[in-house]
C-alpha cells in the first residue's frame, strides 16, 4: 500500500490547494492514504476527512509544527497543537494519541540525531529536500532504529505523490506504530517548488482572503 503522509492545502500560508482536490487527486494517482499536514494548524485535514468518501481510502488529519530545532510532523491529530518548542510539541501530539515525526531532518535540524528519541518515526523522504539530504535521513532513521516514512511535501497539485510511504497490509497507523513502513519517490526541483512557494506566500500576504 502506498501513502502520501506529508501534504498543505490552502491552510497553509504557501498554498492554494483545495482539500477536498487534493483527496480526489491523491485517489486519482492510486494512493491508498494521505496526511494532510497543514503549517500549525489541523484545519486542511479536518476538512480532507470530511471530503474522503471513505471505502479504501484514508485521511489522517495532522499539522507540521515549527519549533526552535525545526518542523516536527503530528499525525492522527484532532485538536491544535498549542505549543512551539520541541519537547511540549512531541507532548502535545502523544496526548492526543498521535505519533510524532522529525520532518526533512537534514533540511533544518542542525544535529538531528539527539532529537530521535524523543519521536516516533522519520521522515526519510521528502520530495522537496535535496537528494544529499534524503540519503542522509534515510541512513539516520535506520540507525536510529525507528520507522521512516515519505512524503511528498506537496504545496501544489502536480507534487501530490511524489514522495511516498510504503506499508504492508491495510491499515497504516497499525504499520506506522510498529515501524514497518519505509519512505521513497522522486525529488522535485528544490529551487523552482521552494520558489513558487515563496511566491504563493507573497501573494497571500498583498490580497488578503486570497486562496
Amino acid at each position: 500500500m502506498i501513502a502520501d503522509l506529508h501534504i498543505h492545502t490552502r491552510y497553509s500560508h504557501d498554498s492554494f490547494m483545495d482539500p477536498a482536490r487534493v483527496v480526489r487527486v491523491a485517489r486519482m494517482r492510486g494512493l491508498s492514504a494521505i496526511a494532510v499536514t497543514d503549517h500549525n494548524t489541523i484545519r486542511g485535514g479536518l476538512l480532507a476527512r470530511e471530503a474522503n468518501p471513505g471505502g479504501d481510502f484514508e485521511v489522517i488529519v495532522g499539522a507540521e509544527i515549527r519549533t526552535e530545532y525545526g518542523d516536527v510532523l503530528g499525525l492522527f491529530l484532532d485538536r491544535e497543537i498549542a505549543a512551539r518548542r520541541f519537547d511540549d510539541v512531541v507532548e502535545e501530539i502523544h496526548a492526543q494519541g498521535g505519533l510524532a515525526v522529525l520532518a526533512h531532518p537534514y533540511r533544518r535540524y542542525p544535529s538531528p540525531e539527539r532529537l530521535a528519541g524523543r519521536v516516533d518515526l522519520i521522515e526519510g523522504f521528502n520530495s522537496r529536500s535535496r537528494r544529499q539530504a534524503n540519503a542522509l535521513s534515510m541512513r539516520f532513521g535506520r540507525a536510529s532504529g525507528k520507522g521512516t516514512v515519505g512524503g511528498s511535501d506537496a504545496h501544489t497539485y502536480a507534487e501530490i505523490g511524489r514522495g511516498v510511504t510504503i506499508y504492508a497490509g491495510s491499515e497504516i497507523e497499525k504499520a506506522l506504530r510498529a515501524g514497518q513502513t519505509a519512505g521513497e519517490g522522486r525529488e522535485s526541483n528544490y529551487y523552482v517548488v521552494h520558489g513558487l512557494s515563496c511566491g504563493i506566500e507573497r501573494l497571500k500576504r498583498l490580497v488578503p482572503g486570497r486562496g
